[in-house]
């Protein structure tokens, strides 16, 4: 086995958690990253070392991950949104307002603090989670998330708003919260 196979399979696990965070399952992670790799492998003359091997693989499994978002965004279909609308009145008030966050900047270097955000994540309905992904984690512009999922701006913008309503609620009773 070459020094660069080695190298490139190293990086699998790393690889295949970045994957299942980003598409939220795992047999399209694992195959995303399977494609990757035999990319890599593929395309090691091309690498030359020129930049960090994990931000090579990282490059090439993010358009895996845009493909894999294509191929399932075809064989779904949006799930309901209307508990969502529950959180507001007539007016579009919050009918409980939230809670007030303490420090958050010392929260957020928790490492559980994490596991708690990718969970609430799973919460998401598929589509609603990619689009809040591809744009606060892969910071994919509005224009290009339309694209990728076919939907319209102002969808988007609306997903996008119930993704961080849904997140705040879910990290407010999950971690927030907590005493």
């Amino acid at each position: 086995m070459s020094e660069f196979r080695k190298k490139v399979e190293g990086e699998r696990a790393y690889l295949l958690r970045y994957a299942t965070l980003q598409l939220r399952d795992a047999h399209a992670a694992e195959d995303a990253v399977q494609e990757t790799l035999l990319a890599a492998l593929g395309g090691e003359a091309s690498f030359a070392g020129r930049s960090n091997l994990r931000t090579w693989l990282t490059g090439i499994l993010k358009h895996k991950i845009i493909d894999a978002i294509r191929r399932m965004s075809r064989e779904t279909t949006s799930a309901s949104e209307e508990e969502f609308d529950a959180l507001f009145d007539q007016r579009g008030h919050w009918i409980e307002m939230p809670q007030a966050w303490p420090d958050p900047d010392a929260c957020l270097d928790q490492k559980q603090f994490f596991k708690v955000l990718e969970e609430c994540l799973d919460k998401l309905p598929a589509k609603t989670s990619r689009a809040f992904m591809m744009r606060e984690h892969m910071g994919f512009e509005t224009g290009d998330i339309c694209k990728e999922l076919a939907i319209t701006p102002t969808h988007c913008w609306v997903l996008l708003h119930r993704a961080r309503l849904a997140l705040r609620l879910c990290l407010e009773g999950n971690w927030f919260g907590k005493t």
